[in-house]
């Protein structure tokens, strides 16, 4: 979204990107790391990092800074006032019933995409569960099943955009990290209308998506299976799960 300058406010923006630079690799930040992740001076980062702690977004222990349960805010207000979670939970949920496996609903933001809803998979102890499928976790886009949906759902020149100046971490052997061969997937991708992933993201996780599409034929999330804990034949998991994903993808067309 473009707006005027004087609509842009720009203390949101830097408050903003200070609580970004919060991730799995620095869950604690002073004001020197801050400065540097957010692309601020120090003195402003420490200014917004005390204003987030007095807010109660962040606590600190008087040098460095950490998030506070508050921030769930966030999360707890989209998922509960966002039409998307809400009408394709009874179908993750659905789906987890009938086969015992693990569903997601994703959506892309940037180059990472976000769990946006999930089953549980029924039966099955929660630590076989691939690590970082939570609810609200932030995946990279082109190492995941979901990712590759979405980003096939993109025409040519917005791929072209997305991949402008874009790294393309090696997270597995497996994973594609050149744009020359991402595209190549593509292709593939939308020939076919869903991704197989194997071992891309992490070792021992396989995942096939599929997309979600509105009535007016946009995709606006999409939907996967993930099986870990081995090796699935892309064949098998093509026969067994990808009818049941794209039934569900038609089922909840008109919710979208």
């Amino acid at each position: 979204m473009t707006i005027a300058k004087p609509d842009f406010i720009e203390g949101i923006a830097k408050g903003m990107a200070v609580l970004e630079s919060f991730d799995t690799e620095r869950q604690r930040l002073n004001a020197t790391l801050a400065a540097e992740r957010a692309g601020l001076t120090r003195a402003a980062a420490r200014r917004h990092l005390l204003t987030l702690a007095h807010l109660g977004y962040l606590e600190t222990d008087g040098s460095y800074f950490w998030m506070a349960p508050k921030v769930l805010r966030f999360s707890g207000s989209y998922l509960a006032s966002s039409r998307l979670p809400r009408a394709l939970q009874p179908t993750l949920n659905r789906l987890a019933a009938q086969t015992g496996e693990s569903f997601s609903a994703v959506v892309l933001d940037g180059e990472e995409v976000v769990i946006v809803a999930r089953s549980g998979a029924y039966g099955t102890p929660t630590r076989v569960l691939a690590y970082g499928l939570h609810l609200g976790a932030r995946l990279p886009a082109h190492a995941t099943s979901t990712g590759c949906v979405l980003l096939a759902a993109m025409s040519p020149a917005q791929l072209s955009q997305w991949l402008k100046g874009r790294l393309l971490p090696r997270l597995t052997p497996h994973t594609i990290t050149t744009a020359r061969l991402l595209r190549q997937r593509m292709v593939q991708v939308r020939k076919e209308d869903y991704c197989f992933a194997s071992e891309e993201h992490e070792l021992g996780v396989q995942a096939l998506a599929v997309p979600l599409r509105n009535m007016q034929g946009h995709t606006v999330a999409a939907l996967n299976v993930v099986l870990s804990g081995g090796r699935h034949p892309e064949e098998a998991l093509r026969r067994d799960l990808l009818p049941l994903l794209f039934e569900a993808a038609r089922e909840v067309r008109s919710l979208l």
